[in-house]
């Protein structure tokens, strides 16, 4: 056993320790996630990060003089990018408090897939009005027909990019190479006593009171809704870092390693979600048709698609991008990067040449199949997928099934 704190700082070094030193529980994390989203539905909207992305987009875009959109929101006074960027300090924050704060450089090949990677899930986001978390996650809680669709596309596509993954760590071990480190993996942390150990932390205490005090500045100046919105980015992206709660991983693992974890934590945390946003919306605190995209069922099933493709291939998705970003990660710097671009340039497109308009339609399903066959559908196909993914582990783990 430790010894017993002497001193209040003693005391605080002994807290964080003991909150910080080991991952987060999985899947009570993702139930959090779950509840935070229903809590952030009942004060403006759910959770996407590819509307802020696209702004990010919009802004470099006009900066460089290829479009000129004169009501531009900066991305400081734009919700959906604020919470992005709590998102991304947020993970920032974590890193440093838990040690795991490193620049990490990929080789030259990695990049390209970024970028690749990044393009495709700014375009699949465009089409299905929404990323994994927004187009998937938050749209199918919302009673969306759409999200099943893109829950489908986005099946489709990991499982073709993990075949590619799966060519290409192989030609690896034949050429003798043990690869890098990946942006899924946990980050190593410094060696004890270094002075990356010793100040990782204080730095990590210095920015969250900063972004405590932005939050306090926001709400001076009139912007109390952009202070609840970085809030909440914040507390996103501490608990995605320290959970590693990862929706790549979710589609990704059962065709890769067969792991199942976060498959069965999406699953969970997607049920509590519907939940709150069904009583919500049953109760009529929010509009039915609120988060039901028109995209069913061509848009959201094609946009899966690159984003199942693009999110295995730059090893970050809506969310795991932001966060891992925020860790040092040099290849999600650039996914992000790109990413951006793609989903401004394709959503530029898709409005001038009226294509928004042909992707699908709107499906909130309690109007086609009645509230109690939408919920049970939803909460079926939720167990289903986690029972399956569980079967796919422990067949793989003995070398009986094979993708």
């Amino acid at each position: 056993m430790g010894s017993t704190p002497t001193t209040f700082g003693d005391f605080l070094r002994d807290q964080q320790t003991k909150i910080f030193a080991q991952p987060w529980p999985l899947i009570p994390s993702a139930l959090v996630i779950g509840v935070l989203n229903v809590f952030l539905f009942a004060f403006d909207r759910p959770w996407t990060a590819s509307d802020g992305l696209r702004n990010w987009g919009d802004g470099l875009l006009q900066f460089i003089g290829l479009i000129d959109q004169p009501d531009l929101l900066p991305p400081l006074l734009y919700s959906g990018s604020l919470l992005n960027i709590g998102v991304l300090l947020g993970g920032l924050v974590a890193a440093l408090l838990s040690r795991e704060f490193g620049v990490r450089t990929v080789p030259p090949k990695e990049l390209l897939k970024a970028t690749i990677g990044g393009l495709l899930m700014g375009c699949g986001s465009m089409l299905s009005f929404g990323c994994n978390i927004g187009g998937f996650f938050s749209a199918l809680s919302a009673l969306s027909a759409s999200g099943l669709c893109m829950m489908a596309g986005l099946a489709v596509g990991a499982y073709l990019a993990t075949r590619y993954v799966i060519r290409e760590r192989i030609q690896l071990l034949d050429m003798g190479q043990t690869g890098f480190l990946s942006p899924c993996d946990a980050p190593p942390r410094p060696a004890a006593g270094s002075m990356a150990f010793r100040i990782q932390p204080v730095i990590g205490a210095i920015l969250l009171a900063a972004l405590v005090t932005a939050a306090f500045f926001y709400r001076l100046l009139g912007y109390v809704p952009l202070a609840i919105f970085l809030f909440f980015g914040i507390a996103f992206g501490i608990i995605f870092q320290r959970s590693r709660f990862c929706l790549v991983n979710a589609f990704r693992e059962p065709f890769l390693s067969g792991e199942s974890s976060h498959t069965r934590a999406a699953a969970l945390a997607l049920i509590l979600t519907l939940i709150g946003f069904s009583i919500l919306k049953a109760a009529d605190l929010k509009d039915a048709s609120e988060w039901v995209f028109p995209s069913f069922w061509f848009g959201s099933f094609a946009g899966g698609t690159l984003f199942g493709l693009g999110m295995v291939l730059g090893e970050g998705c809506g969310a795991g991008s932001i966060w891992r970003a925020g860790e040092g990660h040099v290849k999600l710097w650039v996914a992000l990067l790109f990413f951006a671009i793609g989903a401004s340039l394709t959503r530029l497109v898709l409005t001038r040449t009226g294509l928004i308009r042909q992707l699908g339609m709107p499906v909130f399903l309690p109007n086609a199949i009645g509230w109690p066959g939408a919920l049970w559908s939803i909460v079926l196909f939720m167990a289903i997928w986690y029972l399956l993914s569980a079967w796919n582990e422990q067949r793989r783990s003995v070398g009986v099934l094979r993708f």
